[in-house]
């Protein structure tokens, strides 16, 4: 198993770029020459940020912003502060937002950010001075026509907030005049330019994904198909959520520190709550499961919602479920992939699954500029056919070319992002 998400990505590229290299007769130089370019960001911001902490002295934290393709419109991704934050990991992640953008036909192209950093052991005002420092850093790479960041893992409304202040103080100090700074930052609360929805967008996209996919596998009754959500964050609590709302069974849930199993069904409104007074679910339930044994369940599907290659060629033939549907980003590693198609295991890959997110972002970010705003039922009724759409182009070309749903996946986004490059010509 590789470690490296970034070479994982890469090599999903390379798989892909074999099946629609065919669908380019005459222009095969070209599109080489842009399949090798997408192989890499096209740039990469780095550096170490030094804020001052709260017994007055200074520590330095390293910083990351990758933007990898810009040829549908700005670029766009989230910004994690987490331990385990790489250069390798935000460009995978900018990669992949890449191909997203271009699955649910938003005109965006992919970036990412991240800093190394444990906020747990930050309080709240270095918390503070280390989000305005990084966008001190970004002031002159980010806007709204060219790159707009937003809340990824531990990083919140209140985050994006002081995040936009300080980008409109630094235009203030250069004497810069821009239409609506607003929109450089998605994921912002409500009273300061957010989206109704928001919170609950990724999950619930990938909610409307798993009813399309049901009706496809021909599951008659959805009150008897069992669920798995490894990973009980936002993405992970919204899925539950919502698919316990529609009449699924979530039989199991987890978070990092492991997960509970009840085979009559999980109510995660009233296990998030009962976490948030314990500090963790498995003093909610009475059968109590490891990470790893929550991805073995024989379970009908399988949600993979926390981090990275968690199912790789270590414990892919262990897995029962008969779907995956990836919410997390980078859930399996290529080796994985070929053992699951192996085993028939029908998967919907991240670029389509969780991309319910960056579609309301994209709302977010269209109301910012045009200052209107949308009631929660109209951002909802908008982000539906654009997960169903995505979805059935995916299994369109899946079934036509035999192949799985991640390759179906990235032969529509990938195809759309290399024919945005051959019209802006310029290719050498």
């Amino acid at each position: 198993m590789s470690n490296n998400p970034h070479a994982n990505a890469i090599k999903q590229l390379e798989k892909v770029a074999k099946l629609l290299r065919v669908d380019y007769e005459g222009q095969e130089k070209a599109f080489d020459v842009i399949i090798k370019r997408l192989k890499k960001p096209d740039f990469v911001h780095q550096k170490k940020l030094t804020i001052k902490m709260d017994n007055g002295k200074k520590k330095q934290f390293q910083a990351y912003r990758s933007q990898h393709n810009n040829a549908r419109g700005p670029y766009k991704g989230g910004i994690r502060f987490h331990q385990d934050v790489s250069l390798e990991e935000v460009k995978a992640l900018s990669t992949w937002m890449t191909w997203k953008c271009a699955v649910t036909g938003i005109p965006y192209g992919g970036g990412k950010g991240g800093i190394i950093v444990d906020p747990r052991k930050l309080s709240k005002r270095e918390l503070e001075r280390l989000s305005r420092a990084y966008v001190d850093f970004l002031t002159t790479k980010i806007g709204p026509w060219v790159d707009v960041p937003a809340p990824d893992v531990n990083t919140t409304g209140e985050i994006m907030s002081w995040m936009v202040d300080q980008y409109q103080k630094n235009l203030a100090k250069k004497g810069l005049i821009q239409e609506n700074p607003l929109a450089t930052f998605t994921g912002k609360p409500l009273t300061l330019g957010g989206s109704e929805g928001r919170d609950e967008a990724t999950g619930l996209g990938g909610v409307m994904v798993l009813e399309k996919l049901v009706a496809k596998m021909g599951f008659k009754d959805k009150k008897k198909v069992t669920i798995a959500v490894q990973g009980f964050g936002n993405v992970g609590y919204w899925f539950a959520k919502h698919a316990a709302d529609r009449g699924y069974k979530v039989v199991a849930i987890s978070d990092s520190k492991g997960g509970v199993f009840d085979p009559k069904g999980i109510d995660a409104a009233k296990a998030l709550s009962c976490k948030k007074e314990q500090g963790s679910l498995g003093k909610c339930y009475t059968k109590n499961i490891a990470n790893e044994e929550l991805l073995e369940l024989n379970v009908d599907i399988l949600v993979p919602a926390a981090l990275e290659n968690v199912i790789h060629k270590g414990n892919a033939d262990k897995i029962k479920a008969k779907a995956i549907i990836e919410m997390a980003n980078g859930p399996i590693t290529p080796e994985a992939d070929e053992i699951l198609a192996a085993k028939n295991i029908v998967l919907v890959p991240d670029v389509l699954s969780n991309s319910g997110g960056v579609t309301v972002s994209y709302f977010e970010w269209v109301q910012n500029l045009q200052g209107y705003y949308w009631s929660h039922k109209e951002v909802i009724d908008k982000l539906q056919p654009l997960m169903e759409t995505a979805f059935a182009q995916m299994w369109n070309m899946k079934t036509k070319h035999k192949i799985d749903g991640r390759m179906a996946t990235y032969m529509t986004a990938v195809k759309r992002v290399v024919d945005a490059m051959m019209l802006r010509g310029g290719i050498n």
